[in-house]
């Protein structure tokens, strides 16, 4: 990856529906040099792909929960179960596997705390292997979805 590339991913990290020649011009390269770059990239699997970012709070999500997991039992099988339940669960919109207190990390977004408990009784509390589970609620959120720093 060299510096053209990485001035294509910032532009397309800020609008990703530039055309084409926008970006071209922003990025000094004419429009098929460009596309084929981009076209790498895509191919390549550092641009995994292009979506809306949505106002959580217009669409009804108002409430963001931090839930920290931890389980019992650790294996490649517990591990590729939990990973399957986090999955078919839509109010889970992250999860990282942590190093501290906790093996899991959560980002649940859900409309209020009413929606929280449900979800907390009837998913949450059932993850194979759930030994212990700590709920974070975001009180505020000043920054999200922010614009990968790219290396160089």
């Amino acid at each position: 990856m060299d510096d053209t590339d990485r001035m294509i991913l910032r532009h397309l990290q800020a609008n990703g529906r530039l055309p084409n020649v926008e970006l071209a011009n922003r990025v000094r390269l004419s429009p098929s040099p460009c596309l084929r770059r981009l076209k790498r990239l895509e191919d390549d699997g550092t641009i995994r792909g292009y979506r809306a970012i949505l106002d959580r709070r217009r669409i009804g999500l108002d409430l963001t929960v931090f839930v920290e997991v931890k389980v019992t039992g650790h294996s490649p099988q517990r591990n590729a179960e939990f990973e399957k339940s986090v999955n078919e669960i839509d109010a889970v919109v992250a999860c990282h596997m942590i190093a501290g207190s906790g093996d899991f990390l959560l980002e649940v977004v859900v409309a209020d705390l009413a929606a929280y408990e449900r979800l907390l009784v009837e998913n949450l509390l059932a993850l194979p292997g759930l030994s212990d589970l700590r709920s974070n609620i975001a009180i505020r959120t000043f920054k999200e979805a922010a614009p990968l720093p790219l290396p160089g």
